[in-house]
């Protein structure tokens, strides 16, 4: 048997694993549904996300009204039958204050989420970390040890996306300020989209080369469940959609997609 064109073989094998590894691919964000939801909004903008076939979806949290131990487990079992139109797309879940209040709700969270609060997963080359501020609105110090700890084991993976619910990071990172501890963590581990939800706004800053991401509405109330939302909403980030990412490589970008809201009272 003949060997002598191995080596070459072998390096052509070794030149393809990182090309492998730069992978191409979008996926979802989807905002949150509660804080007042408002009826068929949420199922439309699921329904448009599952027809642009993602590679995952994630969402930012809120998906339950919540703040009711009693009828937690009712509230995700109405909205699970609505997660039919992504299929076998993968989703995951965010903990948002409607979602995790108590030791009850936490526990119905991870059995809904198949993770706990804070977890962490790899997809092609990218690295994501869901963390918990659920319940607090900055990050409690062992959510900065796990995230410092998440990111020093994973320093090859790139682009790298963390995401928790409360936007605690926004008046800072809008005064230009990065001195907080997720700043500082986010930038010494290379991490290009910080991601929250909460707010029910779009919105988006750059500091020192990190994308800081408020994704709005996916169904709740654009007023938080306090009337209309002002005459103004066509000229800023209240409005119902989605985040749309693509990844090439090791980059990625995010743009915000509007959807038309099919309630009458809201989004018109």
């Amino acid at each position: 048997m003949n060997f002598a064109r191995r080596p070459t073989t072998l390096l052509l094998l070794t030149l393809l694993v990182p090309a492998a590894r730069a992978a191409t691919f979008d996926f979802a964000i989807l905002g949150d549904r509660t804080g007042g939801a408002v009826p068929g909004v949420y199922e439309q903008i699921c329904k448009e996300i599952a027809s642009h076939h993602p590679a995952f979806i994630i969402n930012v949290g809120d998906t339950i009204q919540g703040y009711d131990d009693v009828n937690t487990l009712d509230e995700w079992n109405a909205v699970r039958p609505v997660w039919k139109y992504f299929g076998d797309t993968p989703f995951y879940l965010v903990p948002g204050n409607h979602d995790i209040w108590s030791p009850a709700s936490e526990r119905i969270w991870r059995a809904q989420s198949g993770h706990p609060p804070q977890y962490s997963f790899d997809f092609r080359g990218a690295h994501v970390t869901v963390l918990n501020n659920a319940r607090a609105n900055e990050l409690e110090p062992e959510q900065l040890e796990f995230l410092e700890s998440d990111l020093a084991a994973h320093p090859s993976q790139q682009p790298k996306f963390i995401f928790f619910h409360r936007p605690f990071w926004l008046l800072p990172v809008k005064f230009q300020n990065g001195n907080f501890a997720l700043h500082r963590i986010v930038r010494k581990h290379h991490v290009g989209f910080v991601v929250s939800g909460h707010a029910h706004e779009f919105d988006r800053s750059e500091y020192d080369g990190v994308q800081y991401l408020m994704v709005g509405s996916s169904g709740g109330s654009l007023s938080h469940g306090k009337g209309e939302p002002a005459a103004n909403t066509k000229l800023d980030g209240v409005y119902f959609g989605y985040a749309w990412a693509h990844v090439d490589g090791q980059t990625a970008k995010v743009e915000f997609r509007r959807v038309a809201a099919v309630h009458k009272g809201e989004g018109k």
